[in-house]
């Protein structure tokens, strides 16, 4: 096997949601998910810091490209529009490269661990987000609650695109928690 076989990566994945489901994530090590894979454990780590990076693979590039939407986003959108518009623009690339998303949820919901991770990843975006509307010269305390709102309005998006198991479109789902943020808000 090549020593960066173009494969490796996805086989991991594969074999680390295999395992997750059928063992749960806790009962998984390193060395079983690269068995699984073909390689060895010391090759994993060429790929994967630990076993939970599996899971969030690519999710570290995900701040700056939202960042750079934002701050390309039509000058005369409202902060929140323009940063809804940018996760749109975003997450439509982003849910074309995920891959068992369904899965990854199920695995990422049953242990803390990787919900902490998650969060953590969140709170990236969040961060990312409210720097790029400050350079947009929105008021800092707008810009830290719109970069909250639409950082949770992004994630029950994801949710729903995956619930809906890619028959909506990412956008359609954004647009669907939008509305119903409004609406919310507008009924307080």
């Amino acid at each position: 096997m090549a020593r960066w076989d173009p494969g490796t990566e996805e086989r991991l994945t594969k074999a680390a949601l295999e395992l997750y489901s059928e063992h749960g994530y806790d009962s998984v090590t390193v060395t079983q998910i690269a068995e699984r894979a073909g390689i060895t454990r010391r090759s994993y780590f060429r790929y994967f810091p630990d076993k939970r990076e599996v899971l969030f693979a690519g999710s570290e590039r995900l701040p700056a490209a939202v960042a750079d939407a934002v701050r390309t986003a039509d000058e005369t959108a409202s902060p929140l529009t323009a940063t809804l518009d940018a996760l749109a623009q975003v997450g439509t690339q982003l849910v074309m490269l995920v891959d068992h998303a369904a899965e990854r949820r199920a695995v990422i919901d049953s242990s803390a661990e990787l919900q902490e991770r998650e969060r953590t990843k969140l709170a990236a975006l969040t961060t990312a987000i409210r720097g790029a509307l400050d350079q947009r010269d929105v008021e800092p305390g707008r810009a830290g609650l719109v970069a909250q709102i639409a950082t949770i309005a992004f994630q029950n998006a994801f949710f729903q695109w995956v619930e809906a198991q890619g028959q909506i479109d990412f956008p359609t789902c954004l647009r669907s928690v939008a509305t119903e943020l409004r609406d919310t808000l507008r009924h307080e």
